[in-house]
């Protein structure tokens, strides 16, 4: 027997009793829909909740009396996370971990650790099966659809624009020359070519793939002048914006005029959403300590600990849009031409970083996870 286990028992008592006390019994802990686990300094587990058996398809018996190695896979990186909480003593956080059950099933899971005792080291570990993988998952899925649009707009580009300008012209000469109902129709076509060539240019964006220009920008300065573009942009409906920033923040590596463009199109589409009503926007900025995403099929890991948020008490996003809410010419807005948001996604993705959100009714939440100056 380990000295780490035999110090262990003479805390809490005989190898039957050594359950941390601190959540025997606990409801509300039994309760969460997350597994929960603690494990000890000899890296045994010593507590789960009714999660964590449903989870690992175990009794409770069962799982206290395994090292975490068993549990996990004696390779599984959730091992690595435990002894680099133990070592520096800040709580880890990954996303997208691969996690496999003693039986051998292979989960995505969101995985957050913290040090639950200094003084015996114990680990709280927590699982998510909601991860932030599918998150990922969806923006290669939405990538794909943008790649899908610059191939289109490439050719809309060269093979519609000129014909437009032509079919503008004839129109505007003949709306010159017309007049009454004629004149009426004339200008219909003008208009219609105007609108068509916006929506070309539109496209025309995500063909752009050149790399973009970085540098170490502040983020609440570009939040501020998004702020002041929509209030000039939104006079008469009533606003409310809440700024919840944390001023410690380092400085994000990105570009300001992209960034601008990507918070803007997420505020706007708050502001369309109130309607005539008005309602609450609250910006937020926070930086995540140990915040890093698994790219699924690829063993690398992003840090991404600056996390900048819009959200706003309006009616909600649809439910049949959700799923597919970054793929270009999905919308929800009558009118909409569904590129706002794909375009927004685009320039994330841009900045290698990664855009998610959440929706209910009085509560919609964008939240983009972005690098920071690696010099700071």
């Amino acid at each position: 027997m380990t000295a780490s286990i035999q110090s262990y028992q003479n805390d809490y008592g005989s190898e039957d009793e050594i359950v941390d006390r601190r959540f025997e019994g606990d409801a509300l802990v039994h309760a969460l829909p997350d597994p929960i686990l603690v494990i000890d300094a000899g890296d045994r587990v010593r507590y789960v909740n009714t999660a964590a058996e449903q989870f690992f398809a175990s009794g409770r018996d069962s799982l206290i009396r395994q090292s975490i190695q068993e549990v996990t896979a004696f390779d599984s990186p959730v091992v690595d996370l435990i002894d680099r909480v133990r070592v520096n003593g800040v709580s880890i956080a990954d996303h997208g971990m691969e996690l496999t059950s003693p039986r051998g099933e292979m989960r995505r899971v969101d995985v957050h650790i913290g040090l639950l005792d200094e003084v015996r080291r114990d680990i709280l570990l927590c699982l998510r099966q909601r991860t932030f993988a599918d998150v990922i998952n969806r923006q290669l899925t939405s990538r794909d659809s943008v790649r899908s649009v610059t191939a289109m707009a490439a050719v809309l580009a060269h093979e519609v624009k000129n014909p437009l300008a032509g079919i503008r012209g004839a129109a505007q000469l003949l709306e010159g020359e017309t007049k009454g109902d004629e004149q009426s129709l004339a200008r219909l076509i003008r208009d219609e070519v105007d609108r068509i060539c916006v929506l070309v240019e539109n496209m025309e964006v995500f063909a752009d793939e050149r790399p973009i220009d970085i540098e170490p920008l502040n983020i609440h300065e570009v939040l501020d002048r998004v702020r002041r573009l929509v209030e000039a942009g939104a006079a008469g409906k009533q606003l409310q914006f809440d700024e919840r920033y944390d001023p410690s923040l380092p400085p994000v590596l990105g570009n300001r005029d992209q960034l601008i463009q990507a918070l803007l199109n997420l505020v706007n589409n708050s502001v369309e959403a109130f309607a005539d009503t008005g309602g609450e926007i609250t910006l937020i900025t926070a930086y995540r300590h140990g915040m890093r995403a698994t790219v699924p099929g690829s063993k690398s890991s992003l840090n991404l600990p600056l996390e900048v948020a819009v959200r706003d008490n309006g009616p909600g996003i649809p439910d049949d849009v959700r799923a597919n809410l970054f793929d270009a010419f999905v919308t929800g807005k009558r009118g909409g031409t569904g590129l706002g948001l794909a375009l927004v996604a685009k320039i994330i993705r841009d900045h290698g970083g990664v855009i998610e959100f959440e929706s209910w009714p009085r509560r919609t939440e964008f939240r983009m996870r972005l690098p920071v100056a690696s010099s700071f």
